[in-house]
């Protein structure tokens, strides 16, 4: 079942395409046309509309800007539409709409279910929507880190449980031996380190500060400078309120207060306001009594003592260097007794790195065990799947007339291990009996690649279908027999998954279900092309143009109506 449909891309004032809706359907699709160039827009377009690069020089002279929509179906629970409804956007009933715009000054928009949004996002999304190969995609599959990805993906469950193992124990065995390679190579750092904090932490104890004491000795400094001014007016204070028994004749505030008092006392049974007021002067009286005799003990313990003073000072100069070297001036104290809390923690951690390292030393050997077995298994799983994914792929050459081509994988072991194991993959091909195995790369010709690369594709898909393929004149350097096998091969593939392929060669597009052309025309300044999908008359004059060069040649026709035969009842072959 194809997991994700691409409907319709709206492409306007792109380079030549001045206003074109390319109409998709699931299965097999092909685009041709006489301009290369107006075909190559429809997969730039589908490019910019996928994440690609945007340029400003894709825009029509003339215009603004350059738009490009499509409209993708997407099943219930597609990843693709998972990581959209992340991102905030909508599904239009169960479509998802995307939008790319370029401005004539190269700036570049995106739109995804209604919402703006990071380019980045289409490009995460065209990974789950669609496969593109084109020359330059080839260039990319050729990579030995690609045709590993692709040999995974084959094997299946038999790989992919192993390497997600494997790649959990490879993760932690690199923590553990970077924490190692740190707490090894900084050992006589964090040496300093401990002894600059158990320096800090005997002098913070020698001293034993306590909290607020800085507080309390600046309270203390301040009454012990100032004791015989504070003295004399406690004194002075106590004589004003309770006399001097010295002198009789002076009157103290507490003698006025008692008469007060007397003379209330007298009359207050009259008014009940003025034994309010009565009851009131009596409790000044006491008031006044009570704090004459604490100004007496105050004056009394108050003494001048230089020792003390100086004791304190002395006291508060150890405390304020304590707070200059290990803390801050605004939190006093305060700020020392956290630095030594946490100097504890610390230096506790860096004496305990021993018994650290030895810990970590058992886990690395551990983990190295683990990881090296999962790689072994990893090795064997992918020599399995090598060998019958490249028995897979030199029968389909068979029939894409390279009979003679023997595809297979060389792995290779590296010397450490890595993010996916201890192997390198690549695919190579032997074109031709006697002839060594050799990197696609190197021992295959633009055709042959193309036709390599397809096989690869077909194989590929029955075990992991992708949604959409977009191939981009793979079939060049094919003809004959091998481009009707191209053409097979590329319906075989639509089965499973929507195919868009824009092609040259009427064998290849005489398989297609929906056959799309870019038409171009010329008003004597300006050259715009169009995309229009055929009828069933108006394909066959397309292919017949494609094969003799003439739409209304009778025996063009008649080749075309007969090549279309042929591929709908399957075997490809006119008269066959």
């Amino acid at each position: 079942m194809v997991r994700g449909v691409l409907e319709e891309m709206r492409i306007r004032a792109l380079g030549v395409i001045d206003d074109a809706v390319v109409e998709l359907a699931p299965g097999f699709n092909v685009v041709t046309g006489e301009t290369g160039a107006g075909k190559t827009m429809v997969v730039t377009s589908l490019g910019l509309l996928l994440g690609g690069r945007a340029d400003a020089g894709l825009v029509r002279n003339g215009a603004e800007r350059a738009v490009v929509e499509g409209r993708v179906e997407l099943p219930d629970g597609s990843p693709a539409a998972e990581r959209a409804l992340e991102a905030g956007a909508e599904l239009d009933e169960g479509a998802l709409l995307l939008s790319r715009t370029v401005s004539a000054e190269g700036r570049s928009r995106a739109h995804v279910g209604g919402r703006t949004v990071p380019v980045s996002l289409l490009q995460t999304l065209g990974e789950d929507l669609i496969a593109v190969h084109g020359q330059t995609d080839q260039q990319r599959l050729l990579q030995p880190a690609r045709q590993r990805g692709a040999l995974d993906r084959y094997a299946g469950s038999a790989v992919a449980e192993p390497l997600t193992d494997y790649q959990t124990a490879y993760r932690r065995l690199r923590e553990v031996a970077a924490t190692l390679e740190e707490l090894t190579t900084r050992a006589r750092e964090r040496a300093q380190e401990a002894d600059l904090l158990r320096f800090g932490l005997d002098e913070i104890a020698a001293a034993e500060p306590r909290e607020n004491e800085d507080e309390e000795l600046a309270a203390e400094s301040e009454r012990l400078g100032h004791a015989d001014a504070l003295s004399s007016a406690a004194t002075l204070a106590h004589g004003a309120l309770a006399g001097d028994p010295s002198d009789p004749d002076i009157v103290d505030a507490g003698l006025l207060v008692a008469q007060a008092k007397r003379a209330l006392d007298a009359v207050r049974t009259h008014d009940e306001r003025l034994g309010s007021l009565a009851e009131r002067v009596g409790e000044v009286s006491y008031l006044l009594a009570d704090i004459g005799q604490e100004l007496a003990g105050y004056a009394e313990d108050l003494d001048a003592d230089p020792v003390r003073l100086a004791a304190v000072e002395e006291r508060r100069a150890v405390l304020a260097h304590l707070v200059r070297k290990y803390g801050d001036a605004q939190e006093g104290i305060a700020s020392v007794l956290a630095w030594n809390e946490e100097a504890g923690r610390r230096l506790s951690e860096l004496d305990g790195d021993d018994e650290r390292i030895g810990a970590l030393e058992e886990e690395r050997e551990s983990l190295t065990e683990t990881v090296s077995a999962l790689a072994e298994q990893l090795s064997a799983a992918r020599h399995s799947a090598a060998h019958t994914f490249a028995e897979a792929v030199t029968a389909e050459l068979t029939e894409l007339a390279m009979p003679h081509a023997r595809v297979s994988f060389g792995i290779t072991r590296t010397a450490d291990f890595g993010p996916f194991g201890v192997d390198e993959v690549e695919v190579l091909l032997a074109p031709h009996p006697g002839a060594p195995p050799r990197p696609i790369a190197k021992g295959a010709s633009g055709g042959e690649l193309s036709r390599v690369m397809l096989a690869v594709e077909v194989v590929f898909a029955g075990a992991d279908p992708v949604p959409t393929y977009l191939f981009d004149e793979v079939d060049a350097g094919v003809g004959g027999k091998a481009a009707v096998e191209v053409g097979r091969r590329l319906a075989r593939l639509a089965r499973t998954s929507q195919v868009v392929v824009v092609t040259h060669l009427p064998q290849v597009a005489a398989f297609a279900d929906r056959h799309l052309v870019v038409e171009k025309t010329v008003d004597g300044t300006v050259t715009r092309s169009g995309v229009k999908t055929l009828t069933d008359a108006e394909r066959v004059r397309e292919l017949s143009r494609m094969l003799a060069g003439l739409e209304d040649s009778e025996l063009g026709r008649a080749h075309a109506e007969e090549l279309l035969a042929a591929a709908r009842n399957g075997t490809g072959r006119p008269g066959g």
